[in-house]
């Protein structure tokens, strides 16, 4: 019991004072501005330390909630670590407030190696921590005393005096009948503070209100930080944005484009569906105002542009599809929208790239970096610079106000979000963020297919089955998409038809399921694109360079 109550009391004291650090720090991280909260800093350094393997499980197990799932990690390991130095702080008092300095460090650390972070970044972590170890050291010598003031286990309790009786009271002597009321008080009182018991509760009472009171204050810094942290949001501001119209505007969807099926992916992705993978654990909010777009590097003519100068060029307006090197056979992480830009080709064409200049290395207001080949921007492709998606603003989550995109190429080669800064230089002199971290320099969109109806282990009725889905190969075009039953010949699946070969495609095939016996049977698809490559069976894993493979479901017919 007694190892019990150390742990409790111990525990309170760490998770106050951590609560208390994280809670003083939000306000400050308010006032400093981005990427200067101590969880957010340590949170993005863990993303940028940590392993390919373990950022691979992460992606693949939580998708795109793997954000949530690392915050959730970071607070947890937090509270785990205040866990401990509350217990320590117990018997050690400063060893305790050493830990949660450290923890202090860590932030610190953290937030002034963000790239474009100042000195002034490390002040919500250390105005935290100052915080953080003030509390445990006042804390701590209270639960302390209120620990080592329990009776150990299975000791007698202390004796009450039996009530008096007449003959006692008789016999008591005089001069207790002489006791003021207030000595009477008086000795009342002092019996009372030498029980032990009484010790205990009153101090444990005083602990447990002194350590609620500093989360609830806490939880009311922190709240008031994060509603001064929105204060910056942008939201309001895009809601008031009008952009201007393309002079290049996207021909009319043909008729037919969007096959409409129960379950089938619709061809324009709405906005709340649209995948999302980047290593932002809090999104930029970067204003029209302030915005800056830097390009330079190799080129005989660098320049600067605002977020004016992009809307005051001729803007031209493609639906392109999407699609993250992180999307596993059979996945969802694509997705098509109709995209309103400046043409990056003329903007290099005006800066004048020197020679060697091979690599286009993007950067995102966070740091984020990504290289993309000047050649394939070269090329006649749609390659843009986009500041609006489906007729509006581009959403803050998907690179308000500007970001790049490239069609035929993955997005970790081509698609910076929150883009600031282009610069022209080459594949041997910089590596860009996942390059580094093994994944493959170029990184052409492979042949893909995907059964989207019926579902996996769906049941259906003997007869007529539809089975229907999307393929994409991004500026190659899909040519042919085949399906089989239970590893049989191939049936040609009918091809809707699509405004360009830069999106995705969908596709349908009559599955006529009475010649098949009743129970389970699997069904396959493949796609060919233009140049009449045909996706290989064999299934790879995402690294390094996109996933290859024949998607398959299993359903029963009964």
């Amino acid at each position: 019991m007694t190892r019990m109550r150390t742990l409790g009391f111990g525990a309170l004291t760490g998770v106050a004072a951590a609560g208390a650090a994280l809670g003083v720090a939000e306000p400050v991280a308010a006032a400093v501005g981005r990427g200067s909260s101590p969880v957010v800093a340590v949170g993005l350094a863990f993303i940028d330390l940590v392993p390919r393997p373990i950022k691979d499980f992460g992606i693949e197990t939580f998708g795109q909630n793997d954000k949530v799932a690392l915050l959730a990690g970071v607070f947890v390991i937090l509270a785990v670590f205040a866990v401990v130095c509350g217990v320590v702080s117990l018997r050690h008092r400063l060893l305790g407030a050493a830990g949660v300095a450290l923890f202090g460090v860590a932030g610190v650390v953290a937030a002034v190696t963000r790239p474009g972070a100042g000195p002034v970044a490390s002040l919500p972590a250390l105005v935290g921590a100052a915080i953080g170890v003030g509390v445990l050291l006042f804390l701590a010598p209270r639960a302390a005393a209120v620990v080592s003031a329990q009776p150990p286990a299975g000791s007698p309790k202390p004796e009450i005096p039996a009530e008096p009786t007449p003959d006692d009271e008789r016999t008591s002597g005089r001069a207790d009948a002489m006791r003021t009321d207030e000595g009477a008080s008086g000795a009342a009182d002092a019996m009372r503070t030498k029980t032990p018991n009484g010790v205990t509760a009153t101090s444990r009472r005083r602990f447990l209100s002194l350590a609620g009171s500093a989360l609830v204050v806490s939880a009311g810094l922190g709240v008031a930080g994060r509603y001064l942290s929105s204060l910056r949001d942008v939201a309001a501001e895009r809601l008031k944005l009008a952009l201007p119209a393309a002079a290049d505007p996207a021909p009319p969807l043909p008729a037919g484009v969007d096959l409409k099926l129960p379950d089938l992916t619709p061809f324009v992705t709405p906005e709340k569906d649209f995948y999302r993978v980047d290593t932002a654990l809090a999104v930029p909010q970067l204003s029209t105002d302030e915005y800056r777009l830097k390009i330079h590097g190799r080129v005989r003519s660098p320049m600067t542009l605002t977020y004016q100068d992009l809307l005051d060029r001729e803007l031209v307006e493609r639906v392109i599809t999407l699609s993250c090197v992180s999307n596993e056979v059979g996945g969802t992480l694509a997705g098509t929208a109709r995209w309103l830009g400046v043409p990056l080709k003329a903007l290099l064409d005006e800066v004048q790239p020197e020679g060697g200049a091979d690599q286009i290395v993007t950067r995102s207001v966070d740091g984020w970096t990504c290289g993309t080949p000047t050649s394939v921007v070269r090329d006649g492709r749609d390659a843009l610079i986009v500041v609006g998606m489906n007729g509006k603003p581009l959403p803050i989550e998907r690179g308000y106000p500007v970001r790049m995109l490239v069609p035929g190429l993955y997005g970790y080669v081509s698609a910076t979000k929150w883009l600031v800064d282009i610069e022209l230089t080459s594949f041997s002199d910089f590596d860009p963020y996942w390059v580094k971290r093994g994944w493959k320099a170029q990184a052409p969109i492979k042949t893909f297919s995907r059964i989207d109806t019926p579902r996996p282990l769906a049941n259906s009725k003997a007869g007529t089955v539809t089975v229907a889905g999307v393929a994409w190969a991004q500026h190659r075009g899909v040519e042919r998409v085949e399906v089989r039953v239970d590893g049989g010949e191939w049936n040609v699946a009918t091809l809707a038809p699509v405004p360009s070969a830069d999106t995705w495609r969908q596709w349908r095939w009559d599955w006529d399921a009475t010649k098949v016996a009743p129970g389970q049977h699997t069904l396959a698809v493949r796609a060919t694109d233009r140049t009449g490559a045909t996706q290989p069976e064999q299934r790879a894993k995402p690294f390094p360079d996109g996933a290859t493979g024949w998607h398959s479901v299993v359903v029963t017919v009964e």
